[in-house]
């Protein structure tokens, strides 16, 4: 799990953060389907590369980690530590299929008409990771696949509503055509940095979607396996927390640096997941009205 380990480690993402809690052979898991996806964004998202090649690269991806689903030689050193996790908590092609195909989306559009198209994104890249992970984790109530599904969403918007202005720089703009012509924004105000009364209600329109889908995750995670859920709900309580953070300072997202949390917020926010999960707590930090 060397390579696993060190991409991980190198991300230093909030992702790789929430297997701080996890029992040592989870979180050697969790480092290599992190890693995995890490690999394959890095594949869509670099722009140094003609996108022909970077498409050629995610298929061999795709044929390289159907060949660790079907227990074959993958020769990519990533998916040769991540075929034991397959095998270990049967992990679906399907899922990592579905992953790749969201990572591509980012070759072929940068525009989203709606909500309803840009939701297919999030699922794929977000909602599909959720899910690979709570086989991982763990869990016995069926309900956690939908738990899964709408964190993801959650967590996806939230970072969607984060990078406005590097995902701009790229050309790219996450926010609907549709909520942007309802709010009377223009792609060219997002492209060149412009904050405006409007964009401030755009952006609260679409902090509202992500507080209904942290809301839905609140509501649907099973009693039973809140505590095999701990790093899920401690993602759930950083990004919420990086939601509020937004909103607090009125969606200022043009500015050089992103929003983020500092360490000490981080660590109050370890701390308190790892309490709960000592005492069994029933509370998600997050989603609260």
């Amino acid at each position: 799990m060397q390579i696993s380990q060190r991409i991980t480690r190198k991300s230093a993402s909030n992702l790789a953060l929430a297997f701080v809690l996890l029992p040592k052979a989870k979180r050697q898991s969790m480092a290599a389907l992190y890693a995995f996806c890490r690999e394959v964004d890095d594949v869509a998202d670099s722009e140094s590369t003609p996108i022909d090649q970077r498409r050629a690269q995610l298929a061999a991806w795709r044929d390289d980690v159907r060949a660790a689903c079907e227990q074959r030689n993958p020769q990519l050193p990533v998916n040769r530590e991540l075929m034991p996790v397959i095998n270990r908590y049967h992990l679906s092609f399907a899922h990592f299929d579905e992953l790749i195909k969201g990572v591509e989306m980012d070759l072929d559009q940068n525009r989203y008409a709606d909500l309803p198209a840009l939701e297919v994104y999030c699922y794929r890249v977000a909602s599909i990771v959720g899910l690979l992970s709570i086989e991982i984790f763990g869990y016995r109530n069926p309900a956690c696949r939908d738990y899964a599904v709408y964190l993801g969403k959650a967590l996806q918007l939230t970072n969607i509503l984060r990078d406005v202005r590097p995902d701009a720089e790229r050309g790219r703009i996450y926010l609907p055509l549709s909520e942007l012509g309802c709010f009377g924004v223009s792609s060219e105000e997002i492209l060149r940095f412009e904050s405006s009364t409007r964009f401030y209600n755009l952006a609260d329109s679409m902090a509202h979607h992500a507080r209904r889908f942290y809301q839905l995750a609140r509501q649907t995670l099973p009693l039973e396996d809140r505590r095999s859920m701990v790093s899920a709900e401690l993602m759930g309580s950083v990004y919420w927390r990086l939601l509020r953070k937004l909103e607090t300072r009125q969606f200022q997202v043009f500015q050089p640096a992103p929003t983020r949390l500092n360490t000490v917020q981080k660590l109050a926010l370890i701390l308190r997941a790892w309490l709960d999960f000592i005492f069994g707590s029933r509370a998600s930090h997050y989603g609260v009205p």
